[in-house]
């Protein structure tokens, strides 16, 4: 299944009759409630709201980033209550270029959920109808198996990878918060040692991805000889890193992983080296 569906191609399957489960993944770092409340305003008829903080993240210590992720046992639960059941074809949207629909988008494939796509250029490039009828989930009849997140990277691998250096750390923030300027959303600025920047925005032709040809050339041209399994993702919160992720994966650069506590876990240890 390719990581990315059209708008057409869901229009499609939404008049098919074919059952689709459509996650308005709207968010605002700045403003937490604004998603919710522009999905009550208007979505695509159908869609449920998932939410970052309360479905895509678990409760934070201080010391596990800003977005950490909810255990695979919390995980299972939010996706019976949610009504992902093992075949369900979800589709992710939001109507910030696919950051947050790419979040979702990465919890699901890594837990098992092959049947999942995101929304190309999101809820901009969506021409159907829109409802203001906010939808409840309907559970699944059987609760969700917790499974382990594959691909996913812990601290201390980062850590260690300081000294071993056997993968390359590709940190998805813009290029001044990658610098250690304009730092808004963590107490510290800077990034990890060694760490390359890719901004996220740098996926997207206005809010859809560029054609995969061009992101091949792109991620090539950037990470020179070194292979997909050799990167690891990050970003501010475990986020925006999802969204260069999928953009290895449109580009058929499959195999790369996700370090999820990124810089907001990694800063809050004043043990941790830091680069500017």
């Amino acid at each position: 299944m390719t990581p990315l569906i059209t708008a057409n191609q869901l229009e499609e399957i939404i008049n098919s009759g074919e059952n689709v489960l459509l996650c308005d993944c709207r968010f605002d770092l700045v403003d937490p409630l604004a998603g919710k409340k522009a999905y009550e305003e208007s979505h695509i008829p159908g869609a449920i709201y998932v939410d970052l903080d309360h479905d895509m993240s678990s409760s934070k210590t201080g010391t596990n980033g800003r977005h950490p992720l909810p255990t695979p046992q919390a995980w299972a639960k939010t996706k019976t209550r949610l009504g992902i059941s093992p075949n369900t074809l979800v589709v992710a949207y939001d109507k910030q270029g696919s950051v947050y629909a790419s979040r979702l988008w990465w919890m699901l494939k890594a837990t098992g959920h092959a049947n999942v796509q995101v929304l190309d250029g999101g809820l901009d490039a969506w021409n159907g109808p829109m409802s203001t009828v906010p939808r409840q989930p309907t559970p699944t009849l059987q609760a969700i198996e917790p499974r382990p997140y594959v691909g996913l990277v812990l601290v201390d691998e980062v850590v260690s990878n300081l000294q071993t250096k056997k993968n390359t750390v590709l940190d998805a923030r813009a290029n001044d918060r990658f610098q250690g300027q304009n730092e808004t959303l963590d107490p510290i600025g800077g990034h990890i040692p060694g760490a390359i920047n890719r901004f996220f925005k740098g996926n997207l032709s206005a809010t859809a991805f560029k054609p995969a040809e061009q992101l091949f050339k792109d991620f090539v041209e950037l990470l020179g000889p070194i292979k997909p399994a050799e990167v690891i993702h990050q970003c501010g919160s475990g986020v925006t890193a999802c969204h260069n992720l999928l953009a290895m994966e449109i580009a058929g650069l499959k195999g790369s992983r996700l370090y999820a506590g990124s810089w907001s876990e990694w800063c809050a240890d004043s043990s941790r080296p830091i680069e500017t």
